[in-house]
C-alpha cells in the first residue's frame, strides 16, 4: 500500500531548503549510519558528483547522504555544505586522521526560472542537512523541486510547473520502500495507470496540453538547449544489498520514469536515480527493484499534483481549477 514519504524507511532523514524568490533549492537525504548505494544515470545531459565511486568495482561501500539540487552544475556546491554538517556531527568514512562524509549528488536545471544568479551553494546545503529529520515534509515547490518545470519540448514559454515528490510503501515483514524525486522533465507527465497527461507543454492557441510524443513525430527540432531538464531522485529500502544489487535496483527504478515521463532519458535530460539499502535483511532484488519503481511512480505523480503555479507558469492545480 502506498502512503507517506521516504523517511518512513528506517535510517532515512530528509531536509529541504529553498529560495522562493530566486526559485531554487535543494533536498538532502541523510543516512547517519551509512548505507550501501547504487546509481543509474540514464539521461544524456547529467550533472553529478561522486557517482564514479558507486561503481561496484570501487572501494567505498557506504554513503552518508545524497544531495538533490537545483542550480544546474553550480548546484553541486550544495554538497560541500552537507559534508561540512556531517563532519561536525562526526559522520563519515573513517580514514584515520578524519571522517570523510561520502555525499553523491545530482542536479537539475532551474536557472531559467526565478533568478539565474542565485543557486544552491554550500550555505544552502548546510541548512538543508541541518533541517533533516523524519516525518512529513512539504512537496511540490520545495527543496530541489522549487524551480522545477516540465513540458518544455516546445519551449519554456509553454511549460508547466514540476516539483518535489515523495512516497513510500510497506511490504510484508516490515520491509519499507520509499522514494523522493525532483521532476524537471523535457516531456509531459502522465498518470502511470490511466495514461492521462497531468502536465506538459500548453498550446497558447487552444490552452490544451500538447502530447509531446505527437509533437516529436511531426517536428524534427526542439527549442530547448541541452541540460535544461532532468529528473533526479532516490529510492531506498530497509534491506541488505551489495553495491551491484543496489545498482540494479536503481536501474529497475528508472522504469518509473519510462512509465510517467514522455519522452524520458533523452539527450536533453540528465535523469539520475540513486538507490539506498539501510537494513540487514536479504530480499529479492527483483522485488525491491520493482517496488522501488512503483513507489517512484507515485512520487512523480505527487510532485506534479502538489506543485503550485509560479508567475506565468501554470501548475496541475491551477490548470485544472
Amino acid at each position: 500500500m502506498l502512503y507517506g514519504n521516504i523517511t518512513d524507511v528506517p535510517g532515512i532523514k530528509v531536509g529541504n531548503i529553498e529560495d522562493m524568490i530566486a526559485m531554487t533549492g535543494c533536498s538532502v537525504v541523510i543516512v547517519e549510519d551509512g548505507a550501501v548505494c547504487g546509481v543509474d544515470v540514464r539521461g544524456s545531459a547529467p550533472g553529478t558528483r561522486e557517482t564514479d565511486l558507486l561503481n561496484p568495482i570501487h572501494m567505498v561501500n557506504k554513503v552518508h547522504a545524497i544531495t538533490l539540487s537545483g542550480g544546474s552544475a553550480f548546484g553541486l556546491a550544495a554538497a560541500d555544505g552537507v559534508m561540512q554538517y556531517l563532519e561536525e556531527q562526526g559522520i563519515g568514512l573513517d580514514v584515520g586522521v578524519a571522517k570523510v562524509p561520502i555525499v553523491p549528488s545530482a542536479v537539475l536545471f532551474d536557472l531559467a526560472v526565478g533568478s539565474e544568479k542565485v543557486r544552491p551553494d554550500q550555505k544552502m546545503g548546510y541548512q538543508a542537512a541541518k533541517k533533516a529529520e523524519k516525518g512529513l515534509f512539504p512537496q511540490g515547490n520545495f527543496g530541489a523541486g522549487c524551480g522545477a518545470t516540465v513540458g518544455k519540448i516546445t519551449g519554456m514559454k509553454q511549460c508547466m510547473k514540476g516539483g518535489l515528490g515523495s512516497a513510500s510503501m510497506q511490504l510484508g515483514d516490515g520491509i519499507i520502500v520509499g522514494a523522493i524525486v525532483g521532476v524537471n522533465a523535457l516531456g509531459d507527465i502522465r498518470h502511470p495507470q490511466s495514461g492521462k497527461i497531468l502536465a506538459g507543454p500548453i498550446d497558447p492557441n487552444t490552452n490544451k496540453i500538447i502530447d509531446s510524443l505527437n509533437y516529436i513525430e511531426t517536428s524534427l527540432e526542439s527549442d530547448i538547449s541541452p541540460g535544461m531538464n532532468t529528473t533526479i531522485g532516490v529510492v531506498a529500502a530497509n534491506v541488505a544489498l551489495t553495491k551491484a544489487e543496489a545498482t540494479k535496483v536503481s536501474q529497475v527504478a528508472q522504469n518509473a520514469l519510462a512509465k510517467t515521463i514522455y519522452p524520458a532519458h533523452t539527450m536533453l535530460d540528465g535523469d539520475t536515480i540513486f538507490a539506498l539499502a539501510t537494513g540487514d535483511r536479504t530480499v529479492s532484488v527483483d522485488v525491491i527493484g520493482n517496488m522501488a519503481a512503483k513507489v517512484l511512480e507515485e512520487a512523480i505523480v505527487k510532485a506534479i499534483t502538489s506543485a503550485e503555479k509560479i508567475g506565468d507558469i501554470p501548475s496541475y492545480k491551477s490548470y485544472n481549477s
